[in-house]
């Protein structure tokens, strides 16, 4: 178990392994209840995605999509790493600046991430020497900008970490502790610079996309002074941007449920990494009486079709107007539900309440949320 960004180390480079024919989402569970409680396996402290390995028959009668999963991460398996110095997409259209660049290189964070999830899968070690790869390529490359926009993707790689630190060389390990103490740390210290009450980016989406940024590294390292960090910020947060009956800075600012949507979708996120260490944020009040809960639940009408909403006809966002005007989709007319089904998925991963909500979204989760989280919540 790691102490503040400490880890024994685990000499077999093998997947964990459950008992013989325990069926892929049982031995899903059955994993993330006890995996964090075993007193010799040593690991990630977070464990978000704490699917275990596959039994061979289990291999042979797996979900399609995890099927699906293993074979788009072995066609990449000889790619090289296409790590960057910098990312930067926040602001720019297709074509402009670097986003084309930033857009490809951001791949590998998704494939990180997949490789990882594939190596719990099968326990074959190509995966594992992929996400190693990659894993020290990207936090002895990157620069943290403090973007939060540009630095979002960075939510595989830590997945990645969190699934395969036990197993990882010493020299990847310390390096990619080193990186994610200084991610969290700087965006904790680039927030409480800030004056208060929080105002603009402070205060909207962008605060979103730093609080999981800042919860998900401070969980998967397992240090007390970042996850007390962690909690602070993500109460401050939802205080700020959340009012009581569950609408948001970005729906008054943007005139849009999908700004509502990527403000929500970290968020969740957060809450899943926090859950692993027995925090309930999804329920968290904030001192006016705000809830991440009761912004889904104010969201929930618009999902499931009972209202709509015609996007951005207010929105004071110079850029959004940019955006319709390049024809971007999704920057006019009404909303389409089906933009949430990856946040109704994660949110039934802490609430079955919004199980229902999700199938009728998509009757199937992202493939890896699939293999992360085989079932929703109970």
């Amino acid at each position: 178990m790691k102490r503040n960004g400490r880890a024994r180390v685990r000499r077999s480079t093998r997947a964990p392994s459950t008992r013989p024919f325990l069926p892929l989402i049982a031995a899903a569970w059955f994993a993330m209840g006890t995996l964090a409680l075993s007193p010799g396996f040593a690991h990630a402290a977070m464990n978000l995605c704490a699917a275990p390995a596959l039994q061979t028959s289990e291999r042979t009668n797996a979900d399609p999509g995890v099927k699906a999963l293993v074979r788009n991460v072995q066609a990449h398996l000889s790619e090289p790493a296409h790590a960057v110095r910098q990312l930067h997409t926040e602001g720019t259209l297709p074509h402009e600046g670097i986003y084309d660049e930033s857009k490809e290189a951001e791949k590998d964070l998704d494939l990180l991430r997949d490789a990882a999830l594939a190596w719990r899968a099968t326990s074959d070690d190509r995966y594992l020497k992929l996400v190693d790869r990659l894993l020290y390529a990207w936090v002895t490359t990157y620069e943290p900008s403090f973007n939060p926009i540009d630095e979002t993707p960075f939510e595989g790689l830590i997945l990645a970490y969190d699934m395969t630190a036990s197993a990882l060389p010493v020299k990847t390990r310390n390096a990619t502790m080193a990186f994610l103490t200084k991610l969290a740390n700087g965006y904790i210290a680039q927030i409480d610079t800030q004056k208060r009450p929080l105002t603009g980016t402070y205060r909207n989406n962008w605060q979103s996309h730093r609080v999981k940024l800042i919860a998900m590294a401070a969980f998967t390292l397992d240090n007390r002074k970042l996850i007390d960090a962690a909690q602070r910020l993500y109460v401050e947060h939802i205080n700020d941007n959340v009012a009581p009956d569950g609408t948001t800075v970005d729906f008054s600012e943007r005139d849009a449920l999908h700004y509502v949507t990527y403000d929500l979708q970290p968020l969740v996120t957060a809450a899943l990494a926090a859950r692993r260490h027995n925090r309930n944020w999804l329920n968290e009040r904030a001192p006016g009486g705000a809830t991440l809960a009761a912004a889904l639940n104010w969201l929930t009408p618009y999902a499931t079709g009972a209202k709509t909403h015609d996007e951005f006809v207010h929105s004071n966002v110079p850029f959004d107007a940019k955006r319709r005007e390049a024809g971007l989709p999704g920057y006019s007319g009404q909303w389409d539900p089906k933009n949430a089904a990856e946040l109704y998925h994660l949110a039934a991963r802490l609430d079955g309440r919004y199980t229902p909500v999700a199938l009728k979204l998509a009757p199937t989760p992202p493939a890896w949320l699939a293999v992360c989280l085989p079932l929703p919540a109970r």
